[in-house]
């Protein structure tokens, strides 16, 4: 069995993997039903206006989303956890120029019949300032 830290790690690279490869259905998965997104700039965002801003008309593309994350800290106590993080995101939206953002997370996670789901989110994410040449 692995350790929660593992699975943790494991939901963050699936989280990844799912966005970049647009399914919108498996990055839910990874969620509770009460999650809550706090974003700069916005009143917090529930698991249903994720999912509406996630998803794309059939037919329509789709924005490219590639990212890392570099975890700083894990803390598990009972069935809730925190992790902080270093992320950085780019999206392309179809036909338009590389939206690049990057700053610290701070998630929340809790154990729901095994499984640790993503809780509550903060990200202090900004506008990256493109490299000079």
């Amino acid at each position: 069995m692995q350790s929660d830290e593992q699975q943790i790690r494991d939901l963050v690279a699936t989280w990844h993997a799912a966005s970049k490869a647009g399914d919108v259905d498996t990055v839910l998965s990874l969620m509770t039903d009460d999650v809550v997104f706090l974003v700069p700039g916005r009143e917090p965002m529930n698991k249903a206006e994720f999912e509406a801003l996630s998803r794309v008309p059939p037919g329509s593309p789709r924005p490219q989303i590639d990212g890392t994350t570099d975890i700083q800290e894990i803390v598990v106590a009972g069935d809730l956890a925190y992790l902080w993080s270093k992320l950085a995101v780019t999206v392309t939206p179809p036909g338009g120029q590389p939206i690049a953002r990057a700053g610290h997370t701070l998630t929340v996670l809790r154990r729901v019949n095994g499984r640790w789901l993503l809780a509550r989110d903060a990200n202090l994410l900004a506008p990256m300032q493109p490299a000079s040449r």
